[in-house]
């Protein structure tokens, strides 16, 4: 634990020398427990201050006096699109989750998450009013690669990246998030939604190589609703969740433009 502690804290020297850095922390899936969990969250809160937003975890945000922050899951389109009677609904699903979604938050909580069935398809097929959220969580695509394709579509739907969002928060080291800060800083707002390697990063600190301290490779996606099975696509081919005859059938539904096959990191 001594190790862990002091690999965690030389990450936070690192961050706190860009302090217009947005981190949050998204680690509660994967997390080596909950006390390394509050450890960590602790250990951001006191070592880069205001540039520590907040937590996923709510009774840690609730315990550390921090902001409860997250995104909408892949789960809400995924459900919209097995309940879909049609290839209208099919392909109209994750924007009626976002319809309902404003509806229900009244106007707040606006980042999109896009990728559910392939950022591409998302964004050719996308109403003018998707453009007027606050911002976009690229999640499976690769951050440069998905940052970049957003703000051009931005830009193409008539808005300046500058007042935008984007929310990082795939695979995340601090090597990533540094790389990612420096190629978009000035071009729009970001933040970072840290996880497995945030909480769960126990590599190195064992005299020797003991696998019980490898962070479980854990995915929650919906298999069915109502019986009928659902699909999760990504921008990472690996990443594809369902029956293989479902994925086949959403894949040529909404295409593959962009896909990036890469190695899933927990």
């Amino acid at each position: 634990m001594p190790r862990a502690k002091a690999k965690m804290w030389s990450k936070v020297e690192q961050l706190k020398t860009y302090p217009d850095l947005r981190i949050s922390d998204f680690g509660t899936r994967r997390r080596h427990s909950f006390l390394w969990q509050r450890w960590c969250v602790e250990a951001l809160k006191e070592g880069i201050g205001k540039s520590f937003s907040g937590t996923s975890n709510v009774l840690l945000a609730m315990d550390t006096d921090l902001e409860a922050l997250g995104t909408n899951a892949h789960e809400l389109p995924m459900v919209a699109a097995a309940l879909a009677q049609s290839d209208q609904e099919l392909g109209a699903a994750p924007y009626k989750v976002l319809q309902d979604w404003n509806q229900l938050y009244g106007g707040n909580l606006l980042i999109v998450l896009p990728d559910a069935f392939g950022t591409a398809a998302f964004l050719r097929n996308a109403p003018d009013w998707v453009a007027d959220w606050t911002g976009f969580r690229p999640d499976s695509a690769p951050p440069l690669e998905g940052g970049e394709k957003i703000i051009a579509w931005w830009k193409k739907m008539g808005h300046d990246p500058k007042e935008k969002l984007l929310i990082f928060s795939d695979g995340l080291d601090v090597e990533t998030i540094l790389k990612t800060y420096r190629h978009f800083h000035g071009r729009v707002r970001m933040s970072f939604g840290w996880g497995t390697n945030l909480t769960n990063d126990f590599a190195g600190c064992a005299p020797t190589q003991i696998s019980g301290l490898n962070p479980i490779s854990i995915v929650c996606k919906v298999s069915d609703a109502n019986g009928r099975p659902a699909v999760k696509l990504s921008d990472n081919p690996r990443k594809a969740t369902g029956e293989p005859s479902d994925v086949e059938r959403y894949l040529k539904f909404f295409g593959t433009e962009d896909f990036a096959e890469q190695a899933v990191k927990v």
